[in-house]
């Protein structure tokens, strides 16, 4: 009886394995595999699409120039995949696309077909989630898109979700905000919009959760360092910059954030 119940059990739920992208090997007939590749994402067996999912990353990692044509449809079947309620199959998505992100980079910027957008709100919707050990996952991906991309590009895709009605989405929006602000100089905020960006952390300083609070002030003090980097009279410049640029109430608080440094 209990044989029975264990093979039903496992053959009804099989054990996904979760490979690290150090222990995926390179593809013995690579040439070969990749014309059924996107075939074999879009399976309606969800296990042999976690499977394909760990090939897909196998020929991100070894095997990149035959991936790259195929780019686009691999990454609109990965969001698909991320969409699928089954949270193996959502978790190996997440997973497929950080190798991707760390691969590409980008040149994931260049779709035609707005791939990147599609995956781009999949990444925060999942990272928003309740289930753990997805949300983690897709931080992980958030990171590792940060890590490769460059920021401005980054930073004007990610801008829209700051204003997203997700109160979770707007934290993780503003999360990968500062953390791509942190790579930049001042050139790179001032072609993004210096205003602009003292205005997005303005906004976010007020939001509901304390992760777009931190998030903001974490903006502010990356700003400041920057615009004042070169300043004799640090906090005098960076009151003045405040106070023309924002409402009086918005440049008390970013003054306020600073005062200590």
């Amino acid at each position: 009886m209990i044989f029975t119940f264990l093979f039903l059990y496992f053959h009804t739920y099989p054990i996904i394995d979760y490979i690290s992208s150090g222990n995926l090997e390179p593809i013995s007939d690579p040439e070969s595999k990749i014309h059924g590749l996107v075939e074999e994402l879009d399976s309606k067996d969800w296990t042999k699409v976690c499977e394909s999912l760990n090939d897909a990353r196998r020929f991100a990692l070894y095997h990149s120039l035959l991936l790259f044509p195929i780019l686009e449809k691999v990454v609109l079947v990965v969001v698909k995949a991320m969409k699928n309620p089954r949270s193996a199959l959502c978790k190996t998505s997440i997973m497929a696309s950080s190798d991707i992100f760390k691969v590409f980079g980008d040149q994931l910027l260049d779709s035609t077909n707005d791939a990147f957008d599609n995956l781009l709100l999949q990444l925060l919707l999942k990272a928003s989630q309740d289930k753990r050990f997805v949300c983690e996952e897709a931080d992980r991906a958030l990171n590792a898109m940060v890590k490769s991309m460059t920021p401005l590009p980054l930073l004007n895709k990610l801008r829209p979700y700051v204003s997203h009605s997700n109160p979770r989405v707007r934290a993780k929006a503003a999360i990968t905000i500062s953390n791509s602000v942190s790579k930049m100089g001042l050139e790179g905020m001032n072609e993004f919009g210096l205003v602009l960006l003292v205005q997005m952390a303005a906004d976010l300083l007020n939001d509901r959760l304390p992760e777009a609070r931190e998030a903001a002030r974490n903006i502010v003090t990356c700003i400041y360092e920057a615009y004042t980097r070169n300043e004799e009279q640090k906090q005098e410049s960076w009151q003045n910059f405040c106070q023309s640029s924002l409402p009086p109430i918005h440049a008390q608080s970013m003054v306020k954030i600073t005062s200590s440094q």
